[in-house]
């Protein structure tokens, strides 16, 4: 699983979340969104989910997942979008853009970490479900 998030206490927060939840999965963090299609592009395997943070500085989380979205070849790759804002037309240009869930980030740690783990076991469940190594979360 990759988590995109520039914020450091959110990517504790995140990391300490699903250490709880989930011990045997496979995390890596990167703080910064340009770039991300052509890394994940050169890469043998591709995580099964990306955890993205739309506000970021410099290249932001929409622009991120419409470049994910724009290579057919990262189209196994689920991306769920993780964030503050809860304004509808927010989460309308996400979907809108290929995003496969957004989930609301959560102020309080104890919901933060319940709301992490449903949408890690929704996407695991669905990825097993489909029978795609491509689509588990890694």
């Amino acid at each position: 699983m990759l988590v995109v998030e520039d914020s450091p206490e959110d990517a504790e927060a995140i990391e300490r979340a699903l250490r709880r939840t989930h011990p045997d999965l496979v995390l890596e963090f990167t703080a910064r969104g340009q770039g991300l299609a052509a890394d994940l592009l050169s890469r043998e395997e591709l995580p099964g989910l990306i955890l993205l943070d739309l506000n970021m500085p410099g290249t932001d989380g929409h622009t991120v997942l419409e470049q994910i979205r724009s290579h057919p070849e990262l189209g196994a790759v689920t991306v769920v979008v993780f964030t503050s804002s809860t304004a509808p037309a927010e989460v309308d240009a996400c979907f809108a853009a290929g995003a496969d869930s957004y989930v609301y980030k959560p102020v309080n740690f104890a919901l933060f970490q319940t709301v992490l783990k449903g949408a890690v076991d929704y996407w695991r469940q669905a990825g097993s479900g489909a029978g795609s190594e491509a689509a588990s979360v890694k």
